[in-house]
């Protein structure tokens, strides 16, 4: 891997965590039972607060954005959530949420001149970052700018975050890899175990399915580990993911690359010392 790409993983190590607390934080569901939500567990608000910006979008949308996901896990949670409210409505709630998880989390240091540089930082890398053909990234870059700098830092980092997922999934669709089969081969190669994948609402079944065909493709050994030729795949995966990345940091000299790791890295101790978020994700951080 380059430095350049390195540099950029390592963006996206720090700034993940900053933007998914939303969706483990107490102060969040708070606000998502609020708004009428269940909130038994996540997945009402998770995809009420992340699918939000598209608008009233439905099933196939989500689906087609989300990637990963079954698309009969979406079905019961989309569109029915705009009834319980609406986009608007979801996201003055989201901004809500961010606030108050943010000052729990970091109290009156979301007031200091430490958190307003990082936020300029990386609002400027948010703000170059080119949205053409990446849903996600696009609907969140088109949202208003908030003035707390805490804000600002949450919402570029979700702009960055999208950014990059958008181009993880073109990588994967390149790869020739369906959504379930990209589950598949990334816990083949140790990002996560598979129990954890189970998330993303595939059946036995379909899960049973994707690893036949990729072990037609050579991607699989018999015990559900990747060949070599899997691993080789993963790894393009995952470097043609950062390459697709790049963009948005060319708007940043290097020093203040460097002064944006050294702001953030606090930040993350305190989200993961905070335990809100799982110690194994699907996202395999730390890992990939």
């Amino acid at each position: 891997m380059s430095d350049e790409l390195g540099r950029v993983r390592r963006m996206w190590h720090l700034l993940e965590p900053l933007h998914a607390v939303l969706y483990f934080a107490p102060e969040a569901f708070d606000e998502a039972a609020g708004l009428g939500h269940a909130v038994d567990e996540r997945w009402p608000s998770y995809f009420a607060w992340r699918a939000a910006p598209l608008g009233a979008a439905g099933a196939g949308r989500v689906t087609e954005t989300f990637f990963g996901f079954s698309p009969a896990m979406i079905a019961r949670y989309v569109p029915d959530g705009w009834s319980v409210a609406s986009p608007e409505a979801v996201l003055a709630a989201r901004t809500r949420a961010v606030d108050r998880t943010y000052r729990a989390l970091f109290s009156d240091r979301v007031h200091g001149p430490e958190f307003a540089e990082a936020a300029g930082l990386a609002r400027r890398a948010a703000r170059a970052a080119d949205v053409t053909g990446r849903p996600l990234a696009e609907a969140n870059a088109a949202l208003p700018w908030p003035e707390a700098p805490h804000l600002v830092l949450w919402q570029a980092a979700t702009v960055l975050r999208e950014h990059r997922g958008d181009g993880h999934l073109r990588a994967l669709v390149s790869a020739g890899l369906d959504p379930v089969e990209s589950l598949v081969s990334f816990a083949a190669v140790g990002a996560a175990r598979p129990e954890v994948f189970e998330s993303r609402g595939w059946s036995g079944a379909e899960w049973s399915a994707a690893r036949e065909r990729l072990l037609e493709r050579g991607l699989l050994e018999e015990d559900g580990t990747a060949t070599d030729a899997g691993r080789a795949l993963r790894t393009e995966v995952e470097r043609r993911t950062d390459e697709l990345a790049t963009d948005p940091w060319s708007a940043l000299e290097p020093t203040e690359q460097e002064r944006l790791v050294e702001l953030l890295g606090p930040l993350w101790v305190e989200v993961l010392s905070s335990r809100l978020l799982p110690s194994e994700t699907t996202l395999g951080i730390g890992k990939v």
